[in-house]
C-alpha cells in the first residue's frame, strides 16, 4: 500500500507546492537576525552576468531576482520559497539565466526545473508575449 503525502504536491515529482511567508508573520526577532547576516557576508554579489556566469553552482546568491530557489515581491515583501523540502545545492538548476542559455526547451521541462504546472508555464508564457506585443504596438512607428 502506498503512503500518503500529508502536503499537496505540485505536480508528478511529488514537490510540495512553494511556501509564501508574509512578511508581516516574520517576528520583530527573525528581522533583527537577517540584518544581523548582512556585514558577515564576506563575498561580493555580482551585479551583471559576466560576473556570475562561470561562478559556482548552485548559486548561493538566492537574493539574485534569477535565482530559482525564492520569490521576493518587492510590493508587499513576501517570500514564496518555491522548493520548500529542498536545500539549494540539491536543486536541479538554481539560475533562470543558466536555463536560458541552454536553449530552447519544453514547457514540461520549464515546470520541472521551476516547480510548477505546464499549465502554469504556459500561462505565464503568453502573458510576457502580450506583454511585449503591447509594449512594440505602443512605440512611435520609424
Amino acid at each position: 500500500m502506498s503512503e500518503t503525502r500529508n502536503t499537496q504536491t505540485n505536480n508528478r515529482r511529488g514537490y510540495p507546492k512553494p511556501r509564501t511567508i508574509a512578511r508581516k508573520r516574520l517576528t520583530r526577532k527573525e528581522m533583527m537576525e537577517g540584518k544581523e547576516l548582512l556585514p558577515l557576508v564576506e563575498y561580493r554579489r555580482p551585479r551583471f552576468r559576466s560576473e556570475c556566469k562561470d561562478g559556482a553552482r548552485p548559486c548561493p546568491f538566492v537574493s539574485c531576482k534569477y535565482h530559482l530557489f525564492l520569490d521576493v515581491n518587492p510590493e508587499t515583501g513576501s517570500i514564496k520559497i518555491k522548493f520548500p523540502d529542498l536545500q539549494v545545492w540539491e536543486m536541479p538548476f538554481s539560475c533562470a539565466l543558466d536555463v536560458a542559455d541552454q536553449g530552447g526547451i519544453t514547457l514540461e521541462e520549464i515546470g520541472y526545473i521551476m516547480n510548477l504546472t505546464r499549465e502554469r508555464v504556459r500561462q505565464i508564457e503568453a502573458s510576457a508575449i502580450g506583454k511585449v506585443r503591447g509594449w512594440v504596438d505602443s512605440e512611435p512607428g520609424e
